[in-house]
Parts: C-alpha cells; sequence; structure tokens
C-alpha cells in the first residue's frame, strides 16, 4: 500500500471511532402524563448515598432516580442539597404512593421525609415540578432504562 492509502485508511478509522464514541446513547427517562425527565440512575449504595448533594442546579427537564433492591420505606434528608427537590416515592407498579416538597437543609438536624408507604423507586426532581406538571398521588409512570 502506498501512503496515500495508508493515510486515508487510518483517517477513515479514526473518523469512525470519533463517530461510534460520540453517538448519543439512549438516555433513561420517565414520564408521567405529558411530561418526562431524563435521568441519572442512583442504584448502588455509594450513589445512593450522595444523590443530588452538593448541586447548584438541575435542568428542569432532568432528575436522579434512585433505584432499591426490594421494596420498602425510604426515607430521605437533605443534608448538603443545595437546591429544593420534589421527591416522589414510587411503588414497584410505577405508580406514585407519595410526593413531599423538601427544602435544603441548612443546619443540623435535617428533617428525614417519608412516604410510609412501601416504595421501590424514589425520583428527585426540581422543586415545584409536580405541581408545575400536575402529577399527583396513584398517577403511573413509564419508565425506560437504557
Amino acid at each position: 500500500m502506498n501512503r496515500r492509502v495508508k493515510v486515508a485508511a487510518a483517517f477513515f478509522v479514526a473518523v469512525c471511532v470519533f463517530l461510534i464514541l460520540n453517538q448519543n446513547p439512549q438516555q433513561s427517562t420517565i414520564c408521567f402524563k405529558e411530561s418526562c425527565v431524563k435521568l441519572e440512575i442512583a442504584d448502588d449504595d455509594l450513589s445512593r448515598t450522595r444523590g443530588l448533594m452538593f448541586r447548584e442546579s438541575l435542568p428542569a427537564d432532568e432528575g436522579m432516580l434512585f433505584i432499591f433492591d426490594s421494596d420498602g420505606d425510604f426515607p430521605f434528608w437533605m443534608k448538603n442539597t443545595l437546591i429544593p427537590l420534589d421527591m416522589v416515592w414510587l411503588g414497584s407498579d410505577l405508580r406514585v404512593v407519595h410526593i413531599e416538597y423538601a427544602l435544603p437543609c441548612k443546619q443540623d438536624p435535617c428533617v428525614n421525609y417519608d412516604s410510609q408507604r412501601v416504595a421501590k423507586y424514589v425520583l428527585e426532581v426540581n422543586g415545584g415540578y409536580t405541581t408545575e406538571h400536575g402529577i399527583r398521588v396513584g398517577d403511573r409512570a413509564v419508565l425506560r432504562l437504557s
């Protein structure tokens, strides 16, 4: 092979690798009625413990979904969380079982927010999101995990 062909082949391979690595992977989402939220997933102890701590903002159409290994009662608190959040507890059937509007915790002790209902998931979105989009207890979500 001459030098031109080798350079062209190397360029072609580099472009293909770039395109493959920069494809938009499918985004996990959860939808209620007409509104959908792009999700960050917290499905292990470390990510569930950190949650949205220390974030100064959260895009309007994004949130964090906490996934637990089994159904249970999962209280949350706002220690080191800088923005108000809506917390939405969902049963294993993806029906909303409880919603709380939670304010940042400025000093200990921090309030524990608890659904007092069995849940499998907890969704955190910007404070006021559920009111703005008419999300209520009993509504069913559609979840797409990628």
